[in-house]
């Protein structure tokens, strides 16, 4: 069965839809049906899966998940059904001034308006649980619309709006990075830049880059068989300590200290051996 991916908002998660007599594309916008009415959204994957192995866990237990198929490939009366500027500043200025009349803490940073237009979803920003049963109520009376907020992170923001990191390219959360993966200290850590400060390695969201994901591995691979910081090795017959490592030289630093308590610090070639042979 083939399948193609869909995200209706940059901000949420995407989903599965069946097709089989479309010639579709990435990136094309395609009119789908889903359990809460129809949609519009666009084509970010492809796959082709097995049918009989299309599983979802529901609690403990695997439950055949049932895809529903593409209605059609949206056309130019379609796309101008999508929600225009004018209609978003409309929604979010209301939003932010029941927002501030509840005295809420949270910030609004965009709205998402059903393809059938009796749906309208609230992406907002808050550091922890929001209160906002009154404000929907008050949304409802004042659109007469189903209304929805969804809390999103911060690294969402920056997805939505976008920029140019450090590098001077677009944001990858902007352009390619279709899901954002968790970024920890440890990448920092094994690619040896933790120590810049966190406002080196940190994007413009606040969180660490993204692309400190994107070569970690080779990272991890090159320093498998290095000897790690604190490690005791002799060399050319003297006894040092590993201080740091440098994975891309395949190189460390040794410490070796005579017995006046005088050290020297000399980077050691780990391939060394290998070269001299040849």
């Amino acid at each position: 069965m083939k399948v193609v991916k869909i995200q209706f908002t940059s901000w949420d998660k995407s989903y599965y839809f069946s097709y089989d007599d479309f010639d579709l594309k990435i990136g094309d916008w395609i009119v789908v049906n889903t359990e809460v009415g129809t949609e519009l959204g666009k084509a970010i994957d492809f796959d082709d899966i097995d049918e009989k192995k299309f599983y979802k866990m529901k609690g403990n237990e695997k439950k055949k998940l049932t895809l529903k198929a593409v209605d059609r490939i949206a056309d130019y009366e379609d796309m101008e059904n999508m929600i225009n500027d004018d209609e978003k500043i409309e929604f979010l200025d209301y939003a932010r001034e029941l927002k501030n009349k509840y005295k809420l803490e949270m910030k609004f940073v965009d709205v998402h308006k059903s393809f059938d237009g009796s749906r309208v979803t609230f992406a907002f920003i808050a550091d922890g649980r929001v209160d906002f049963r009154d404000l929907v109520k008050d949304l409802t009376r004042h659109f007469h619309k189903t209304i929805r907020l969804q809390q999103i992170g911060i690294r969402d923001e920056a997805k939505i709006f976008g920029d140019c990191g450090p590098c001077g390219k677009e944001l990858c959360c902007r352009g390619h990075l279709k899901q954002l993966s968790s970024i920890t200290s440890d990448m920092a850590e094994v690619q040896q830049c933790a120590h810049r400060g966190s406002d080196r390695i940190s994007g413009i969201c606040g969180r660490l880059m993204c692309c400190l994901a994107y070569e970690e591995e080779g990272y991890q691979e090159l320093t498998k068989k290095m000897p790690p910081a604190g490690t005791l090795v002799n060399v050319d017959g003297k006894r040092g300590e590993v201080i740091s490592q440098n994975p891309l030289k395949q190189a460390v630093n040794v410490k070796f200290t005579d017995e006046n308590g005088k050290y020297a610090i000399v980077e050691v070639d780990l391939n060394r051996n290998k070269k001299n042979k040849k």
